[in-house]
């Protein structure tokens, strides 16, 4: 690392309050240690340095780290005696190996034994910002991920055994026994079921109970991105294959080395790239774009999920009927909610309880729900699943008034004369905007439609309002402003 990494520290954006990492930096250029602790700690960072591999696998050893950036080779213990002895350690350690002298054949050794990235040498403050973003991005979700499964013991299997999901309906119970069987196999798993259903959370699921638990959950949503980008993403390409191709990059495929790619709306995936992901399914042979040599062999159990049904996409002609069948060996069908209805108290129960620990005073007791309301929320159509219910009763977490039952009229839906209702619980008018004037619409009328309501509970005191909203009163008269309130007009005290 050279001068210019240091002028970049200016460009410093410091995170939010609580998303700080643990970071080790281990390596035995000093210059290089010193100058990567001083940008991380700009960004709110906690930051331990070691100047020798031994002092870097004690600390391993001792503390835990949210993320590691090792030094490939430190003698006379490397980076990848580091790295191993993170793994072994905290299997959710994310480990970053850096080198002035990077090859295919050490990345791909490092990524092998578990290495999350690797950073070549000389890098700049920038580089390194968005590298650590990418890690704190992957730390939150793992942590959002664990919180998701940890009510396992309110559920019992009929064995009496925890289960890590939530639901007592015969269907959903049956959907997580296949799931717990499945897991301490090899099979290739392929979940269906509507949007928002929990899909993601059952492959998370049968990735934690695996004998591949040590090793990477990659996720990969085929719907998310071009052509062109989702190949190269999925095996990864050599340098110059294309334009911005400036160095070797591994594809998920072979960062999922060892434990599991879950591959999210699979139906979405070109017929051309299909059948490329096909033949490594029938020989473990990754080639990367711009390749023509073999490039890995891979060890790699899939899951994949669609919210189609997936025979139907076959005859549709939008899925491989070999790659159906190579995919589809274990099949885990998951109801929606509206046919789960005895799970819906247990649910709101649980994500109240979890938001109001997030956004209220720690400590802070949460509203009961009342009989009636349990009863309403039986009755909605729930078109988003759990999902939509878990956002309903997240926004119930930010407004509600800790000091009374909820009843039926705190629900948040949407008038009886806003039209009919689409998917997802939309206006079936904004789905005939263009996507960007939909979504501004749609945040406009949920920003005036919030504040109504808002400063009607507060009784028109700026400062309560603000406190029930969480948020600054600076933040809530530029929100007034912008949608024309007027606080002379508002009834009761401004402050």
């Amino acid at each position: 690392m050279t001068e210019s990494f240091l002028s970049d520290s200016s460009a410093t954006a410091v995170p939010d309050k609580g998303t700080g990492l643990r970071i080790l930096v281990a390596d035995d250029d000093r210059t290089l240690r010193e100058g990567c602790a001083s940008v991380l700690q700009m960004d709110g960072h906690s930051v331990v340095t070691a100047g020798r591999g031994e002092e870097a696998l004690e600390l391993v050893r001792r503390r835990k780290f949210d993320l590691i950036l090792a030094d490939l080779y430190m003698a006379p213990i490397s980076g990848m005696e580091v790295l191993k002895a993170a793994i072994e350690t905290h299997k959710d350690a994310i480990v970053v190996m850096m080198t002035g002298n990077p090859s295919v054949a050490s990345s791909i050794e490092a990524l092998r034994a578990g290495a999350w990235d690797y950073l070549p040498k000389p890098f700049s403050a920038s580089h390194l910002q968005v590298l650590v973003g990418r890690a704190a991005h992957a730390v939150h979700a793992n942590r959002d991920s664990r919180e998701q499964i940890k009510p396992s013991l309110v559920t019992q299997n009929g064995a009496g055994e925890p289960m890590a999901l939530l639901g007592v309906s015969p269907s959903f119970k049956k959907a997580v026994e296949l799931a717990q069987k499945v897991a301490a196999t090899d099979a290739s798993v392929m979940i269906s079921g509507e949007s928002g259903t929990g899909k993601e959370l059952i492959a998370q699921f049968i990735h934690r109970h695996s004998r591949r638990t040590a090793r990477k959950l990659v996720p990969l949503n085929c719907a998310a991105l071009p052509d062109n980008l989702l190949e190269s993403e999925m095996f990864g390409y050599r340098k110059g294959a294309f334009t911005g191709a400036d160095r070797d990059k591994a594809g998920l495929l072979e960062v999922a080395n060892g434990g599991t790619l879950f591959l999210d709306e699979l139906t979405e995936m070109t017929m051309p790239l299909q059948a490329k992901l096909l033949r490594v399914l029938q020989d473990g042979v990754v080639r990367r774009l711009g390749s023509e040599t073999q490039d890995a062999v891979v060890d790699v159990r899939f899951i994949s999920a669609t919210n189609r049904d997936p025979q139907e996409a076959v005859q549709q002609g939008l899925l491989r009927e070999d790659l159906f069948y190579r995919l589809r060996v274990v099949p885990i069908k998951l109801p929606p909610l509206r046919k789960r209805l005895e799970d819906i108290p247990l649910l709101a129960e649980f994500f109240l309880k979890r938001s109001w620990e997030r956004h209220r005073a720690s400590g802070a007791p949460a509203p009961q729900l009342t009989p009636d309301t349990i009863a309403f929320l039986q009755s909605r159509p729930w078109r988003g699943n759990v999902r939509e219910l878990q956002n309903v009763i997240e926004h119930l977490a930010v407004i509600a008034d800790g000091s009374r039952p909820i009843e039926p009229n705190d629900i948040p839906v949407y008038d009886e004369d806003a039209g009919p209702v689409a998917d997802a619980g939309l206006p079936l008018a904004i789905m005939n905007e263009a996507f960007h004037m939909a979504k501004d619409n749609l945040i406009t009328h949920f920003e005036k439609e919030y504040l109504a309501r808002l400063t009607a509970r507060a009784g028109g005191n700026m400062s309560k309002a603000a406190r029930l909203a969480g948020i600054d009163r600076t933040t809530l008269y530029r929100l007034m402003e912008k949608h024309g309130f007027r606080r002379d007009t508002l009834s009761g005290t401004a402050d």
